[in-house]
């Protein structure tokens, strides 16, 4: 029997989507100093404004998957980067902390609407099974491919142009993502049981298994622990690295200052995770994909608090982000895939979507309880202390999920 191919014009398609969006959110941290110096805000106001897009990602997030399968993927993406773009554009023109508050609603959305679940359900529609799990990691690795480029590139940017430019480039940016939707297409792959339940039975069904609930808790520690990262990382790391050698390699490689290392340290997590993602794709479809979620948290754990533990040296903020960002996203094509185990693909970005949400919960309280901390100690110790604690309770809360997958409602 031939077998089916693993790369497919919706796999790439998908990817180039995943990682425009991604290059562009992922820039966001970069900002934080410069948006605060202008106006001279707490650190806590542009933090609310990132957690109130990571909120509205969430939430947005099943709403683009139920109107995907409504309406069609197409015009879920398209308005999606609309959205986006018109959030970025509005945004470069804010000059109060709640006008940012506000129009990162919109950016947010945009984000969900071009984002992991109204992709991956394409992805693992358009996948043969033996390819899914696969596919689904390398569609999220692509996702750290724009995390690569897109901090280091906001940071170059921000050197020639004000922020309020580099918001309106990045908005032009997102809306290429529309070149890519003619590639787009999957077909509904289900079976006649799934074809003949309603999204309102399915989701009525999956809120009921406890299995559902323990993937939807412990997503949130993964959406805490990358969002504070994402957004603090960079202002952490240039106010508490020791300073850089400047007859060393990094300086000699154009790494001269501790806030070239923030802004790099988040390019070195998107490259380590997209052999992360792309191995946990590869692991999901030979092992258990809860043992091996239960694996990365504890990972992540023991990762954070060995490195808080540590003074912080440009060395030493390397090798952290290698070891998180093999573990970056690596969670992501594991619980999109257990999710269309045990429910089936009909559905799937409706349901990926709410288990999506816990990790955006996850991510507001990153974000905003850093810059909140931040404001009220001068660091950032605390919060990383209670990303270390959620961590630990993710690793633990998967054990119990049944691998097996839920009885389809009888027609």
């Amino acid at each position: 029997m031939t077998k089916s191919p693993l790369f497919t014009p919706v796999l790439i398609a998908g990817c180039a989507i995943l990682m425009i969006n991604f290059a562009i959110r992922a820039s966001f941290g970069v900002f934080q100093i410069p948006i605060a110096t202008e106006f001279n805000w707490l650190r806590s106001d542009f933090s609310m404004a990132i957690a109130i897009q990571n909120l509205a990602w969430g939430i947005g997030q099943p709403v683009f998957g139920a109107l995907a399968e409504r309406f069609g993927d197409r015009r879920a993406i398209i308005a999606g980067a609309l959205l986006y773009a018109a959030g970025l554009v509005l945004s470069s023109m804010a000059v109060t902390p709640g006008q940012h508050w506000l129009l990162e609603i919109l950016v947010g959305f945009g984000i969900a609407g071009t984002g992991f679940g109204v992709i991956l359900a394409i992805v693992g529609r358009a996948s043969s099974a033996e390819n899914r799990s696969l596919a689904l990691g390398i569609a999220t690795a692509a996702g750290s491919a724009g995390q690569v480029f897109g901090a280091p590139s906001a940071e170059i940017l921000l050197q020639f142009y004000s922020w309020q430019t580099v918001f309106v480039i990045f908005a032009v940016v997102i809306l290429c993502v529309l070149f890519a939707l003619p590639f787009l297409r999957a077909p509904i792959t289900a079976t006649k049981q799934e074809l003949q339940e309603s999204l309102g039975t399915v989701l009525r069904r999956a809120f009921k298994d406890p299995s559902y609930t323990m993937i939807f808790l412990g997503f949130f520690s993964c959406g805490y622990q990358l969002a504070f990262i994402t957004a603090h990382f960079p202002a952490f790391v240039t106010e508490m690295c020791g300073p850089i050698n400047q007859a060393g390699y990094l300086a000699a490689i154009g790494i001269s200052s501790t806030s070239a290392l923030g802004a790099v340290a988040i390019s070195v997590i998107g490259l380590a995770n997209i052999a992360g993602a792309i191995y946990a794709g590869w692991l999901g479809n030979r092992y258990s994909k809860k043992y091996l979620l239960a694996g990365i948290y504890t990972a992540r754990t023991v990762a954070a608090a060995a490195f808080i533990l540590m003074p912080m040296t440009p060395a030493s903020v390397l090798v952290f982000s290698l070891v998180m960002g093999s573990l970056w996203l690596a969670t992501v094509p594991l619980t999109s895939g257990l999710v269309a185990h045990l429910f089936g693909l009909r559905y799937m970005g409706t349901l990926y979507g709410f288990v999506f949400l816990s990790h955006q919960l996850g991510s507001f309280m990153g974000v905003w309880l850093g810059g909140k901390m931040y404001d009220l100690t001068g660091d950032y110790t605390l919060v990383w202390w209670i990303g270390v604690g959620v961590g630990a309770f993710s690793a633990l809360v998967h054990l119990p999920i049944r691998e097996q997958r839920s009885e389809l409602a009888t027609a």
